[in-house]
């Protein structure tokens, strides 16, 4: 596997070695032992798998503490625009993003720490996207900043008549309306 630094520390996308024959392709597209030797000690605990259409933007979604969530993302059909924004007090990244296209045919993963939310649009017809999550899923815990936050500066790649967004995410705060969500100086993990 290649791991690659983004411009946001603690952010990595992940290039496995792909093995391509008459038959078809082989990647290994995880290993707990590579993933902890190069990029951080978490167990995932978690994967969930969505499908969506052309257009959609899902995000940007986050877990508050003590339920916060690292997210080792992939997309295993079409293409997406995977965004990662540093929501953590006092970093010296805070509000700025990564964003990365994922496709079926490049097999890149993007690792996502926590203290980060997380959002995609989706740039192909269809999409199937598929995460691990190093935490359980708590309702309770649900937090989001508006995906189209002007500060944010994201250009989701769709334009702005084709945007899809749930009832749920038409309405989140601007990042700068929301106070303190987590601290750069705790111990996320």
């Amino acid at each position: 596997m290649n791991i690659i630094k983004t411009a946001i520390p603690g952010v990595f996308v992940i290039e496995p070695k792909i093995f391509t024959d008459s038959r078809g392709y082989f990647f290994e597209s995880f290993s707990q032992r590579q993933f902890m030797e190069n990029v951080c000690d978490t167990v995932f605990v978690q994967d969930n798998e969505s499908r969506s259409s052309y257009g959609v933007v899902r995000g940007l979604h986050f877990q508050k503490m003590p339920y916060s969530q690292s997210k080792l993302v992939r997309v295993i059909q079409g293409k997406v625009l995977d965004v990662a924004v540093d929501i953590r007090s006092g970093s010296p990244t805070f509000g700025q993003h990564v964003a990365v296209e994922l496709t079926g045919e490049n097999h890149r993963q993007l690792f996502i720490p926590r203290g980060f939310a997380h959002g995609f649009s989706v740039l192909s017809e269809t999409a199937v996207f598929s995460y691990k999550c190093d935490n359980y899923y708590a309702p309770e815990s649900e937090g989001a900043i508006a995906w189209n936050d002007p500060d944010l500066g994201i250009d989701w790649r769709v334009p702005a008549a084709d945007v899809i967004v749930s009832a749920k995410d038409a309405g989140h705060a601007r990042l700068k309306d929301c106070g303190k969500l987590f601290d750069y100086y705790e111990n996320l993990y």
